[in-house]
């Protein structure tokens, strides 16, 4: 258990000391934009572009882990949906960013280490492919449904067009593509080049972690909406249940495979529910809430995990 402790306090360290600078210190919050625009635009579409161009094209291609991890994501989306809508009464859009804090874990800033570090170099693939498909259905369904949730849009063609342009222009998802397009072809980068994206790639992590307890510090928290302790549950409990129960139906897979899969489902809410909230002027408050609750539960469910994975107590056949 030492050894888990080891692997999983840095991360949520570094957590609490961003968590722990926000309180301290009485900056504004408008300083963390070009670090969210580093993050976004730069750091982690180097660090995906890396793990996909550097993973064989033969390994990508395993279209029953693709379905299952991907319906473990839909299922855990669609159950946290309804539960904003029946617990919080929320409506459509709300309810849906709901459905996202209990479908998107923290994939891009908090999986491929944690992944790694516990795996080993097998978890590159699946955890390429889990995160480019978790982002591909999210940010598809996501943009959707609020289009849908608005009154103002002129029709369900231009809905289509809009989400359509923003997976487009989507840096994370046009990364992860663009990284197996260079692993299909067989493309190899100069060396300057290579080393320019490891330096970027390197300061994804703890960037992200940083601010991510940056930005949970900044906001409120007066009180804990009815349906946020239902999304979280959703999101550390039944989206790696799901994953579980997915691996077993659809394989079998390698044990590092589906222990990946599982892994990356207990990972807690991602600061991009509280950034898409924003954008969107709907259930702020509570998806800032949602990260914060379910980053600091998920030092339990999370730890549990890799502790039941290293110790071979989650094993497939």
């Amino acid at each position: 258990m030492v050894d888990i402790l080891n692997l999983a306090l840095p991360y949520f360290g570094l957590i609490f000391v961003g968590f722990a600078c926000g309180k301290a210190k009485s900056l504004p919050e408008s300083g963390l934009t070009w670090m969210n625009f580093f993050l976004l635009y730069v750091s982690l579409p180097a660090l995906l572009f890396a793990i996909m161009s550097k993973t064989p094209f033969a390994e990508l291609n395993n279209p029953p882990f693709l379905v299952a991890t991907t319906l473990s994501t839909v299922a855990a989306f669609t159950l946290a949906l309804v539960v904003g809508k029946v617990l919080g009464r929320l409506t459509l859009r709300e309810a849906t960013l709901a459905g996202l804090s209990g479908g998107y874990g923290n994939i891009g800033y908090m999986g491929p280490g944690l992944a790694l570090a516990v795996l080993g170099t097998k978890a590159s693939a699946p955890t390429a492919l889990i995160f480019c498909c978790d982002s591909i259905f999210l940010f598809t369904i996501v943009p959707l449904l609020i289009e849908l949730s608005d009154r103002d849009h002129p029709s369900i063609v231009h809905a289509f067009g809009v989400v359509l342009k923003q997976i487009v222009l989507n840096p994370l998802i046009m990364s992860a593509c663009f990284g197996a397009a260079v692993a299909a072809l067989h493309i190899e980068l100069p060396v300057a080049l290579d080393r320019t994206i490891t330096f970027l790639q390197n300061a994804a992590a703890p960037t992200a972690l940083f601010v991510l307890g940056v930005t949970v510090a900044l906001r409120p928290f007066n009180r804990v909406p009815w349906e946020v302790p239902g999304v979280i549950a959703v999101k550390l409990l039944i989206h790696p249940l799901a994953a579980f129960g997915l691996m077993l139906a659809f394989g079998p897979f390698a044990q590092p495979w589906a222990a990946t899969a599982v892994l990356m489902a207990s990972l807690p809410p991602a600061l991009n529910v509280f950034v898409i909230a924003r954008q969107n002027e709907a259930w702020i408050e509570s998806a800032s809430v949602a990260v914060l609750l379910g980053t600091f539960a998920s030092v339990v469910t999370l730890t549990s995990v890799m502790w039941a994975i290293q110790t071979g107590r989650l094993a497939f056949p």
